[in-house]
């Protein structure tokens, strides 16, 4: 499937992006899409986060990427250590899948932890130069260049999550594929 469709979801930590992408997905498979990418996923022990795994969408391999127990990590997010080399393993392998095998690429998220694996950027950056479809959460306020890059693509739209519309934006992002028309002439070929 061929579309314009290329979406870029902004909001800080804890604003709904996970959720919204979540939703988008469930939306989007309804419609048909076969959809590809990784997601991030909190790590709950007795209500509280205590990680993050990276999940391939397509295939549902998932693995551990930041938690609390890895305290000789370099880099941090939070209270977490990072695994670095779960992102450029799964993390990069699922977005690789995604261009290969799937309608639709999603990428959950680009943040300020994610841009300090170079490997991860050049991949991301392949999901932005290719001609798929995406939906993309980032960090809102980070300023490195690979955000920038992306936030500065004329072809990309930016819709913010905010707690006031964290439960609507799915929809209106099912709109915009539904009004889109590519989408609509290779959703009708299926009729």
């Amino acid at each position: 499937m061929k579309s314009s469709v290329r979406i870029v979801i902004s909001g800080l930590p804890g604003s709904g992006k996970t959720f919204s992408i979540l939703k988008i997905i469930e939306l989007l498979e309804g419609d048909g899409f076969s959809i590809g990418g990784m997601v991030t996923l909190p790590i709950l022990e007795e209500g509280r986060r205590v990680g993050y795994y990276i999940e391939n969408w397509a295939t549902k391999e998932k693995e551990i990427f930041a938690h609390i127990s890895y305290t000789n990590s370099k880099i941090k997010y939070g209270k977490f250590g990072v695994m670095l080399s779960v992102l450029e393993g799964i993390g990069v392998a699922s977005l690789e899948y995604a261009l290969q095998n799937n309608d639709l690429v999603v990428i959950d998220e680009v943040g300020t932890v994610q841009v300090e694996s170079d490997i991860f950027a050049d991949e991301v950056r392949n999901v932005i130069k290719s001609d798929k479809p995406f939906v993309i959460t980032i960090h809102k306020k980070s300023r490195h260049p690979l955000l920038q890059e992306i936030r500065r693509k004329d072809d990309v739209r930016i819709l913010e999550v905010t707690a006031v519309n964290v439960k609507i934006l799915p929809f209106k992002v099912l709109n915009i594929f539904h009004t889109d028309e590519s989408y609509k002439n290779d959703s009708n070929k299926n009729q």
